[in-house]
């Protein structure tokens, strides 16, 4: 007989509460079956190595303790056989991006500050920003989303911003070597969202990584 039927002679030649009793909990059983097997399937693109790709956002489990990493949101923006490069999105500094780049006379007077990308390469300015028409040598991370290295770049932007766009600078990076990223994701550090502009740019970077969690179709997979 099958764990999801009930049987027909149980039903027939038992009506009474025990029988009821029978049939209920084969019932439950059965959904609970299906449950242990939906709910993989839910959570498999966000907790499967597979899902890393350029753009996709990682998620620090709220485990994670690497204090580089503890409740980041990573951006991938690149990721093949040779390794992957993500830049921390959450992780505002106390620094104005004029007092980074003092030689940079569109920057005087604002109030932009600089983000920590990550532990590799802290004195490597990258540049994150959201263009209709980017700029040369620049390089598309995902739609609308370009990645770039130079201060004319950041003129670029500041001097014919249109409303939607804006940028982010960074110092250093986050890198993992060929497949330790993966091994991560095995040991449940990190969860995978999909590419997100506004989350990006448009959201308070203090509230970033709740707000990521909270999108999570299955949270409880990630340990508090």
């Amino acid at each position: 007989m099958s764990l999801f039927s009930v049987s027909t002679s149980e039903c027939v030649s038992a009506p009474g509460p025990t029988g009821i009793r029978k049939t209920i909990a084969s019932f439950l059983f059965a959904g609970f079956l299906t449950v242990l097997h939906v709910v993989p399937v839910v959570a498999s693109n966000e907790f499967a190595p597979s899902s890393v790709e350029k753009g996709a956002l990682l998620v620090a489990s709220p485990s994670l303790k690497d204090p580089h990493f503890r409740h980041s949101v990573v951006l991938i923006v690149e990721h093949g056989d040779r390794g992957t490069l993500g830049l921390v999105l959450n992780r505002s500094t106390r620094v104005l991006l004029s007092e980074a780049l003092p030689d940079l006379a569109v920057l005087k007077g604002s109030t932009h500050r600089l983000f920590a990308g990550g532990p590799v390469e802290p004195n490597r300015l990258l540049v994150l920003f959201r263009l209709k028409e980017p700029p040369a040598g620049s390089r598309l991370i995902f739609d609308g989303v370009y990645m770039g290295n130079t201060p004319k770049i950041l003129e670029r932007i500041i001097t014919q911003a249109k409303p939607t766009e804006t940028f982010r600078a960074f110092a250093g990076s986050a890198r993992w070597a060929p497949g330790q990223l993966q091994y991560e994701m095995l040991q449940g550090a990190w969860a995978i969202l999909p590419p997100d502009s506004s989350g990006i740019f448009d959201k308070d970077p203090a509230t970033f990584w709740q707000d990521c969690i909270d999108r999570l179709s299955a949270p409880r997979v990630i340990s508090y």
